[in-house]
């Protein structure tokens, strides 16, 4: 139960915030206090991410929390800011953008918090400053799952709700999402400095990135070395392997701008995203990106260009053209060995056989042509590689035309040898989910939270914080997604 009013609440005690980030000074963040919002209600919660930000025993059960998380009181020492930074929105330079619905309350044991949809702020440009439930519901599950599934990424800490309208493409109802991260930055942030800013707002910003972050990008006094040439690398490494991961476990992200690319090599703004049902690398999830600039296929190249932004926006502070392209250079070596990593792992077998590339290879291309469910699919030659029984038909199902996975199947094995298939079963289990958030299971929790039930909310939850185990009590979730299913659309909004 909550603490009412006319009781004590125990958990008002002050939290140790820092504020290193708003500490950098008004050129970078400014003030925005969050807007109230009527009869706030809790939606969902995670333990993990509590404990992460070392919070209070009880926390859930505050009245003083379940107000401070929707934005109405504020935290003892907390400090709400609002961070400006510009970027390239679909391939276009959109200018100055900023915190427009996201406010920072501060950092918590090296974990910075903040309120997403906790109204207007200065960067609000013609927004409401708003979330909807259902929106919010779709990031806080998002980065929990990809949490599970050991992706980098930003983490969620809870949802309150209130009835108060907001109005997307229809009349909805209001949410505020607490999410938290080492760090928000984007590649936006600099690209607002470099080409807006002055050199010293620009310097400021990188030195205090390398020096927080990338500690190792920082060079001895007299160092022929360049730091900022350094800090570029290390950004096209972190974000070659996320992008990898991406690909190999069928996410697709929908909106990758230069103002939604972490300069941590995290996933990011979590809006119009999908997980894979059927594969098909020309997926399009964004229903606002008709001509499919960021198709699944396309997400390593567009991180690519992306990453050239931000070199182009550290120019300045590394001063030359050839250091900066060589900075960007390992992009394709690093992507390439994580995603053969990451594919090998999925197959049990070794990175370094040189049969993987021609196996893969007409594997991807057998599932694309019948538009095989891809998550189904990999758990299902899991628990097949273990026996390889000829009674076993349960990948062979999964096609209409089985002569093309027979000669596979039997390429496969024939590949990666005698070995101890038992064994490799059991690697292959542990890096193949069973569940991830399709958007059909999404939808399912959205549509119980709308009528007030969040029990369905927090068995998915539940499920993707171990995606990898076995939930007999919610199978359900690991299904072929329903018929109406593909009439999800989601987009920009969402």
């Amino acid at each position: 139960m909550l603490f009412s009013d006319s009781q004590p609440d125990p958990l008002r005690t002050a939290l140790p915030w820092q504020h290193p980030f708003s500490e950098l000074g008004a050129a970078f963040s400014i003030s925005a206090p969050p807007t109230p919002l009527p009869q706030p209600y809790w939606v969902a919660q995670s333990d993990l991410v509590a404990q992460l930000l070392h919070l209070p025993s009880g926390w859930q059960r505050s009245a003083h929390w379940l107000e401070a998380m929707t934005g109405n009181t504020a935290l003892e020492n907390s400090q709400a800011q609002a961070s400006v930074y510009s970027g390239h929105q679909f391939g276009v330079w959109a200018g100055q953008l900023g915190d427009g619905r996201a406010i920072l309350l501060g950092q918590l044991h090296g974990w910075e918090v903040q309120l997403k949809g906790a109204g207007r702020t200065p960067f609000s440009r013609m927004g409401d400053g708003r979330a909807v439930l259902r929106s919010s519901i779709r990031e806080f599950l998002a980065c929990e799952a990809m949490h599970g599934l050991q992706i980098p990424t930003t983490r969620a800490l809870c949802v309150t709700g209130s009835l108060a309208p907001v109005q997307r493409e229809t009349a909805e109802t209001a949410a505020v999402l607490c999410r938290s991260a080492p760090s928000f930055l984007r590649f936006g942030h600099f690209e607002h400095f470099s080409y807006g800013g002055t050199a010293q707002s620009l310097q400021t910003l990188a030195d205090y990135v390398i020096e927080r972050y990338y500690p190792a990008c920082q060079l001895a006094p007299g160092d022929a070395g360049n730091r900022y040439a350094a800090l570029l690398a290390a950004v096209t490494q972190a974000s070659a392997r996320l992008v990898a991961q991406w690909q190999a476990v069928g996410f697709c992200h929908g909106v990758l701008n230069t103002d939604n690319m972490s300069m941590l090599g995290l996933t990011l703004d979590y809006g119009p995203f999908q997980f894979l049902d059927g594969f098909d690398p020309g997926h399009i999830c964004n229903h606002s990106d008709p001509q499919g600039r960021y198709a699944y296929d396309q997400q390593p190249g567009v991180v690519r260009w992306n990453l050239y932004c931000l070199g182009q926006a550290l120019l300045p502070l590394i001063g030359s053209t050839e250091l900066a392209l060589q900075a960007l250079q390992p992009f394709e070596s690093e992507f390439s060995a994580a995603y053969r990593q990451a594919m090998a792992d999925k197959l049990g077998a070794d990175s370094a056989s040189p049969g993987l590339d021609p196996l893969l290879a007409d594997l991807l291309a057998l599932l694309a042509r019948e538009r095989v469910d891809y998550p189904i699919f990999w758990r299902r030659l899991s628990h097949w590689a273990r026996q390889q029984a000829p009674d076993d038909r349960s990948v062979h199902d999964l096609f209409l035309d089985t002569t093309g996975i027979d000669a596979w199947l039997g390429a496969y094995v024939q590949a990666l040898g005698p070995g101890d298939w038992g064994q490799r079963s059991q690697r292959m289990l542990a890096k193949n989910p069973k569940y991830v958030l399709r958007n059909h299971v999404a939808e399912r929790a959205i549509q119980a939270a709308r009528e007030g039930d969040f029990a369905v909310l927090s068995q998915v939850l539940r499920v993707l914080e171990t995606p990898y185990q076995e939930h007999p009590e919610a199978e359900s979730l690991a299904d072929f997604p329903p018929d109406w299913a593909a009439q999800i659309q989601v987009s920009c909004s969402s």
